[in-house]
């Protein structure tokens, strides 16, 4: 039986392994889906499995997307681009790691019918998932990208890989159209992101890539004020379906029992 894993800290919120799961049993595929919580100690030890074939892939959430990119033997183009890896395959004796939040984040936003073109788009946070979500915004081409981190040297280190980003301090809050959180914030129900949502007015996007909880407070207030909102939910799926393809050679359907 093979068996795949998703790596990350924290883990407990992850739903791949349910999805996967659901797939691998609809595809009569027989292997196993688990999550591991671990350290940044543990990555050796992890690609290490993946060489020995006792690991056939790994997912790579929060915080490792860009730590574990050392211990790979290549990149595919995307995850090149965003020096960001979320789905890991051994290949021909090699180690690759690929990169399927671009394209998650891209059809999760086209599922809702929200076209980016030409609008100015404000990202809370810099972590690991943030290059891949520039990426997708320049590909649907995005007129302005504005960046913000708790720690402006860790934006600031974005803008030098894409120099068309523009970086304002942690608090400030430019005209936008839609607004990102990539950041971790809203995960523990007693989590907020400081903003003063009667300034920013209405009818903008709020988009939070986190989706368990499917609302957070960052998405409640700004629903409250007359925004639309949007979980990462979408992207999620996504992006699971497009690492099941990498690993098994099928797309899985998306039905209703994965959307409701």
């Amino acid at each position: 039986m093979k068996k795949y894993l998703v790596i990350g800290n924290p883990i407990e919120h992850s739903l791949s392994p349910k999805l996967h799961n659901y797939w691998i049993k609809e595809n009569n595929i027989n292997a196993v889906y688990d999550k591991k919580k671990i350290t940044e100690k543990e990555i050796e030890a992890i690609i290490n499995e993946v060489k020995n074939d006792r690991i056939s892939g790994l997912n790579v959430t929060v915080p490792f997307k860009k730590y574990i990119i050392p211990f790979l033997d290549e990149l595919t183009p995307s995850a090149k681009e965003a020096q960001s890896v979320n789905t890991i395959l051994k290949k021909n004796n090699k180690i690759i790691g690929s990169n399927t939040d671009i394209d998650g984040f891209i059809l999760g936003l086209k599922h809702i019918n929200y076209n980016v073109k030409n609008k100015k788009v404000f990202i809370l946070g810099a972590g690991g998932v943030t290059s891949s979500i520039i990426v997708g915004l320049k590909n649907l081409g995005a007129s302005k990208i504005i960046l913000s981190n708790r720690t402006k040297e860790k934006a600031e280190g974005l803008k030098n890989s894409f120099s068309n980003l523009e970086v304002v301090d942690w608090g400030e809050i430019p005209n936008f159209d839609m607004i990102i959180n990539t950041t971790s914030l809203g995960l523990k129900n007693t989590d907020k992101i400081k903003l003063n949502y009667d300034d920013i007015g209405s009818n903008k996007l709020f988009y939070d890539l986190i989706y368990n909880p499917m609302e957070t407070d960052f998405l409640k207030r700004a629903k409250l004020s007359g925004n639309k909102i949007e979980n990462g939910k979408m992207m999620f799926i996504y992006q699971a379906q497009l690492a099941f393809k990498i690993w098994h050679n099928i797309l899985p359907k998306i039905n209703e029992d994965l959307l409701n």
